[in-house]
């Protein structure tokens, strides 16, 4: 990070010890807002894929905080019954009819067989609502297709983030539904995720508890396969992603980070810019070494969870310390690995390291790590050379790298390896 940015982050810090939130919250978003690693592209808010602008207005009621069967059965199971307060989703039709969501505007274009379906919606969940895309695939893609969930970053938008990561194509291709979450400025003036936020960080609450509804409604209303939901996001969107999987690990079968943080390891705004500099709050507010954050995970997750997760990170990242990734896959693995030394994380079935060049000259090396019965649970990539940016990103998006490996297309490698029905630790 420059010096302007340590500034604000300084100043933003010694606001909120005297006790001025207000004043510290708008020093940290001109801070967030003024980090730029590298050449930034152009914006873009033309997305791969796009067809039509069709909306949708969905609800849903909270689960109760200590209920965890509110999500442990999809609502179109055989002999399931929808939760409390999805009532509008029951007796929906067939994959591709018109979801039993109420319509926000009659007059949208018919689907588009050769490109799919770009939809637009509102989804409310509890006192929280937030907006959200949709690319629906066209041909036929079979009873129960995959849900991949995109998280953006700080300043993107589900446009941008869509037309940067090629996601879209690739599931036109390969035939599966991508959903993208969109935060709103008025919960975050720079359109981050509030993952460092302790209200953000649980079950049934706030981003992590609207996010995980959305999503089953999603799941619901097109007959996704429950086995195969998988979530991913990068900066504010990855460490997000990791906060939601964490908090809802029977609804995702993996989770992608890329350039994000491990849950858990901020509840403020002062222990997310310590993480971000690749220390973390210790419990009363003193910072301590990142590789304490397995102690630290709190009651985030609601059961001991192995969760398959795949992380890139460049390793010249200024805005997001690049020693979070080994952090993240610690974080998400729980009891399937253990450190040996702070900065050394080992699964239990063993771990074995590759280096590579991509298509276009970036250096990288690739972590892979082992569960019991030798399955690989993670993957790290470290991306040489390479900043705060989305790995072989598309110049259509803005946060892109396009001389790094294909982070899109190793994502889903992984994700389609490690469906809910392999099987995973508990």
């Amino acid at each position: 990070m420059d010096g302007t940015i340590q500034d604000l982050m300084r100043e933003a810090t010694q606001l909120t010890q005297a006790g001025r939130v207000g004043e510290a919250t708008e020093t940290i978003q001109r801070a967030l807002s003024g980090i730029s690693v590298g050449p930034l592209r152009p914006y873009s808010s033309r997305a791969t894929g796009t067809a039509t602008n069709r909306a949708w207005v969905t609800r849903s009621t909270p689960p109760r905080l200590a209920d965890t069967r509110a999500f442990s059965a999809p609502a179109h199971a055989a002999g399931a019954q929808p939760a409390p307060g999805n009532e509008r989703l029951q007796g929906l039709p067939a994959f591709r009819s018109r979801p039993a969501f109420r319509p926000m505007r009659e007059e949208s274009p018919e689907f588009d067989e050769e490109r799919g379906e770009f939809t637009s919606g509102v989804h409310t969940h509890g006192a929280t609502t937030r907006a959200y895309k949709l690319y629906i695939p066209p041909g036929d893609v079979g009873p129960q297709p995959a849900l991949i969930v995109m998280l953006h970053g700080c300043t993107q938008d589900p446009d941008d983030f869509a037309a940067g990561t090629g996601m879209n194509e690739r599931a036109r291709e390969r035939g599966f539904f991508v959903l993208y979450p969109a935060q709103s400025q008025d919960a975050n003036p720079s359109r981050c995720w509030n993952w460092f936020k302790h209200n953000h960080q649980q079950r049934g609450r706030g981003e992590a508890g609207l996010i995980a509804a959305l999503t089953e409604a999603i799941v619901n209303a097109y007959g996704i396969d429950p086995q195969r939901v998988f979530i991913a996001g990068l900066s504010a969107g990855g460490a997000m992603a990791a906060v939601v999987a964490t908090a809802y690990p029977e609804i995702f079968a993996a989770v992608g980070v890329h350039s994000g943080l491990p849950p858990g390891v901020a509840a403020d705004f002062p222990q997310a810019l310590a993480a971000m500099r690749g220390e973390t709050a210790a419990p009363g507010g003193r910072f301590a070494d990142i590789s304490q954050l397995g102690t630290m995970r709190g009651d985030i997750a609601p059961a001991h969870t192995t969760l398959p997760t795949i992380v890139f990170h460049g390793d010249h990242d200024r805005t997001v310390h690049p020693g979070n990734a080994e952090r993240v896959v610690e974080a998400m693995l729980g009891g399937s690995i253990t450190a040996t030394r702070p900065g050394s994380v080992h699964s239990v079935g063993g771990s074995s390291v590759e280096h590579g060049m991509s298509a276009h000259g970036r250096h990288y090396t690739r972590t892979i790590y082992s569960g019991e019965d030798g399955q690989a649970v993670a993957e790290r990539w470290v991306i040489h050379g390479a900043g705060h940016a989305w790995a072989g990103g598309r110049v259509e998006g803005s946060y892109t790298d396009a001389q790094g490996p294909d982070a899109t297309s190793e994502m889903l490698r992984f994700f389609f390896s490690h469906s809910r029905s392999a099987g995973r630790s508990q």
